[in-house]
């Protein structure tokens, strides 16, 4: 454990010390506040009720499309400088390498939704809110991250290219977010239950609608879990090599 700390950190110092932790604040911070707060008919002022609603659905897509950016060079990077020849030869397990890249990733996500927090408290103090839709609306927010983040980090370890790594995250995301719901509907019986279990967007918003059921944590901690062990499956894969 001491270890994955030991890493963790040392992986989201290094997120702060390029522009990639600031950019991705600041264009988040910008767009959810604009679509919450000011633009056309879902935000605040424009359904006239309290919540945060408009804020996970508008963060929802966005972090859809920053966190291909985040992971794409996590071990993309490394492949291609050969620190991670380097990195494979020290003390640690891959296990522990992957780990402490999505913790890391996974850190910085939680950073800036938690710079949100004033959305919550202003939105509060307008009118009577959720607070219970509040918190599991966060609380989805941060699986659905956790997630794509596994998610990214396996197809980073795929290739030493990062812009290969960035769309096949967004490929493998096009599947759980959107393809997957739509090939619930096309199809009946076994074959459309699989296929809607599968479409996280139906998970994610029953949990930022309150609802907290053992399904939607059992998909979102298998899908983080198959994530992490395919990125060690292929860190394994090329130690070997």
């Amino acid at each position: 454990m001491k270890q994955i700390l030991i890493l963790t950190k040392k992986e989201l110092k290094g997120y702060f010390d390029s522009l990639m932790a600031y950019i991705l604040i600041v264009v988040f911070l910008g767009l959810s506040g604009f679509f919450t707060w000011l633009y056309g008919n879902g935000d605040v002022f424009f359904i006239n009720r309290a919540t945060m609603q408009p804020f996970f659905g508008i963060a929802y897509w966005t972090l859809f499309l920053f966190i291909p950016a985040l992971t794409m060079k996590q071990i993309a990077e490394e492949i291609k400088t050969g620190t991670i020849e380097l990195l494979l030869t020290k003390p640690v397990s891959d296990w522990q390498i992957v780990t402490a890249k999505f913790l890391a990733t996974l850190s910085l996500i939680a950073i800036t939704l938690a710079l949100t927090l004033p959305y919550y408290i202003t939105i509060s103090n307008i009118g009577e809110i959720d607070h219970g839709a509040v918190i599991t609306g966060y609380l989805g927010l941060l699986l659905m991250s956790a997630a794509y983040i596994s998610l990214g980090i396996f197809a980073s370890s795929l290739t030493s290219n990062q812009i290969v790594a960035f769309l096949l995250t967004l490929i493998i995301g096009i599947f759980f977010q959107i393809l997957f719901g739509m090939l619930s509907m096309a199809f009946s019986g076994f074959s459309s239950d699989v296929f809607a279990y599968l479409d996280l967007q139906s998970h994610y918003s029953a949990i930022t609608r309150g609802v907290i059921d053992s399904k939607d944590l059992i998909y979102f901690a298998s899908l983080i879990f198959a994530g992490l062990a395919a990125s060690e499956l292929s860190l394994i894969k090329r130690n070997l090599h």
